[in-house]
């Protein structure tokens, strides 16, 4: 049986009635899109293959707990679930020890998994706010910040008019400006312009 002869749904449906070959082939569709996602954040082969064998043993066990309704929203929200999972308990700094202040004003002080666990709370926000907007309006948006197309583009592969696909957007940013309103406006604007990038 080819995986492209069933649907997300028909296969989860087997596989709730515990169908190994079902999951297999669900595995075999997703696996490198998960394995990319995660990758894209923690940098890591080895993690990032375990974090992805994390997800789908995770998807086997609690299959019967579960109520999927989109795999692909599903898997890229466990991916970043569990990355965030990972880079909340790796996120303690070494500490290196110098004779001399001199040889220490060279370190960055900073946090970069404070900062990149900010990032993917900020972009889980987003994201759950994008849900709450009309089907079209989404598309639009994700279509412009995701797929970075023009206006002309989309407007184009819609089949709606430039205005149409201008005032989507901006309901859109609104929106989430009105949701978001606790983020400092630069950080929100940046996050805008660069996430998914």
């Amino acid at each position: 049986m080819s995986p492209r002869t069933l649907s997300d749904h028909e296969l989860w449906n087997a596989i709730l009635q515990g169908g190994h070959s079902a999951f297999s082939m669900l595995f075999d569709r997703y696996w490198a899109s998960v394995y990319t996602t995660v990758y894209s954040y923690v940098k890591d082969e080895t993690i990032s293959k375990e974090i992805t064998h994390d997800i789908f043993l995770n998807i086997w066990l609690k299959r019967e707990q579960l109520q999927i309704l989109s795999f692909s929203a599903y898997l890229r929200a466990a991916g970043r679930y569990h990355v965030y999972k990972y880079m909340k308990q790796a996120k303690a700094i070494p500490v290196t020890y110098s004779a001399t202040l001199e040889e220490s004003a060279d370190l960055v002080c900073r946090n970069q998994g404070d900062e990149n666990l900010g990032y993917l709370e900020l972009r889980n926000n987003i994201d759950e706010h994008l849900m709450e907007l009309p089907k079209r309006c989404r598309e639009v948006f994700i279509l412009s910040r995701q797929q970075h197309l023009t206006n002309d583009q989309i407007a184009g592969k819609l089949g709606i008019s430039k205005r149409t696909v201008e005032n989507q957007l901006t309901h859109a940013l609104h929106h989430l400006r009105v949701m978001l309103k606790n983020i400092s406006i630069g950080i929100f604007t940046w996050l805008l312009f660069v996430w998914l990038c």
